[in-house]
């Protein structure tokens, strides 16, 4: 489960403003240039590339109604840029790391949240797209039908994102108090330069690099929550 996915189930279990987390140490312990992709066994296959490795690990902190837990985790990245190497590999460490806490508090906060089925989750983020739209203004966010997904480019955070993992965020987006809903459309129409015009956000959320940055703000928001 990525981060902010384990971020939204604990908002929705303790409420957006019952708990608090804090990573309280972070470090890259490993960086080395490496080789990425596959040996060619062809002459069609594609070359492998120059890039880097690096390995952080992390310890979190949580914080549930004067109950203190830690844990800690370790997350690796590989990239051809040394930047988004650290950057995937420290997301990935503390990930890691607030799931081990969490884990502490029971299921659906157990083995759960090592489950890629969410099995033992009560209520799966994905299943409440289904569900109309709250009534504290939310519907900013409702999806409309969009043109097919832009065509990747080199450039990772072009990558177009699957229906599920779209479905994921809006239905988490759902689900913020009206403020930072508020808070958070302002914010990303601003940094991707969305129209004025444009009624809704929801059929803008469509490439990685969205995902990245919604991450990004989410965490931001717990942290000062």
């Amino acid at each position: 489960m990525i981060l902010w996915l384990v971020i939204a189930e604990a908002n929705r279990i303790f409420g957006f403003d019952g708990w608090q987390r804090e990573t309280v140490a972070l470090r890259c312990v490993s960086q080395a240039e490496r080789r990425i992709g596959r040996e060619p066994s062809k002459p069609s296959d594609p070359p492998q590339r120059d890039g880097w490795g690096v390995t952080y690990t992390a310890r979190v902190r949580v914080v549930v109604g004067g109950i203190v837990r830690e844990g800690s985790g370790a997350g690796h990245g590989i990239d051809v840029d040394l930047g988004q190497a650290h950057e995937s590999a420290l997301k990935e460490a503390e990930t890691d790391a607030m799931k081990r806490a969490l884990m502490t508090f029971g299921n659906p906060f157990g083995l759960a949240l090592y489950d890629k089925q969410q099995r033992e989750v009560t209520r799966s983020v994905g299943q409440s797209t289904d569900q109309s739209p709250a009534s504290n203004g939310t519907r900013s966010i409702h999806r409309r039908p969009s043109p097919t997904a832009p065509i990747a480019s080199d450039d990772p955070g072009l990558m177009p994102l699957d229906t599920a993992t779209t479905r994921q965020i809006l239905a988490t987006l759902r689900g913020l108090p009206r403020p930072v809903l508020d808070g958070f459309t302002k914010a990303f129409r601003k940094r991707f330069q969305v129209p004025e015009d444009a009624t809704s956000i929801a059929d803008r959320i469509c490439q990685r690099r969205h995902h990245d940055w919604i991450e990004t703000y989410l965490v931001q928001q717990q942290t000062v929550a």
